[in-house]
């Protein structure tokens, strides 16, 4: 049921939801980015306007002999606990496996692939900040779903191309490269 939600979403099939996705991402990013406002200043105003709501809808509620606010149970039940640390395990441990092959197995194709991955994160976050990127990947989100939903035959006939194109000039520089390295006989080796 939850992922059906999600993608109808993302599909623009319950509008309202993704109407409302796009204005809050959008206030938030222009509250954020463009007024100056900054994320721990807006959480201790919101709270702070929360706190302050209910304590005088709980005074007066006294007062007025009127029923207290409704509060749901505040307790964090001990499966999501569970669940999220069993998550966070997993990633910790891919993590670490990760670092062992570098630094004792010397993987040296890991290193470059955990290099460039950072190299790639540096240069995006050199082009904009991280809330901006954040605003991007929802506007992305709620565009390339629904697009491709639309239009999902053209754009695998244009990627399916683009694929063919991309493998016949990575073979073209692969075969010119090759040419250009010299490699030594089996006779050679032998004799030496």
């Amino acid at each position: 049921m939850y992922r059906n939600t999600v993608a109808d979403v993302l599909l623009w099939k319950r509008w309202y939801a993704s109407v409302g996705v796009l204005v809050s991402a959008t206030t938030l990013w222009i509250l954020f980015e463009k007024a100056g406002y900054n994320l721990l200043s807006f959480v201790a105003n919101v709270l702070f306007l929360l706190v302050v709501i209910l304590f005088f809808w709980a005074k007066s509620a006294s007062l007025l002999n009127r029923p207290f606010p409704p509060l749901p149970n505040l307790e964090i039940p001990e499966e999501i606990v569970a669940k999220a640390a069993g998550i966070i395990h997993v990633y910790a441990n891919y993590a670490l496996s990760i670092a062992r092959e570098i630094v004792i197995e010397k993987n040296f194709k890991v290193f470059l692939q955990v290099v460039s991955g950072f190299c790639v994160a540096s240069y995006i976050g050199s082009l904009c900040n991280f809330l901006t990127l954040v605003y991007i990947g929802v506007l992305l989100s709620l565009s390339v779903p629904l697009v491709y939903d639309k239009y999902q035959h053209h754009i695998d006939e244009k990627i399916c191309l683009a694929h063919k194109i991309i493998q016949e000039q990575y073979k073209k520089i692969h075969d010119a490269i090759l040419k250009k390295i010299p490699l030594s006989s089996n006779k050679e080796k032998k004799t030496q």
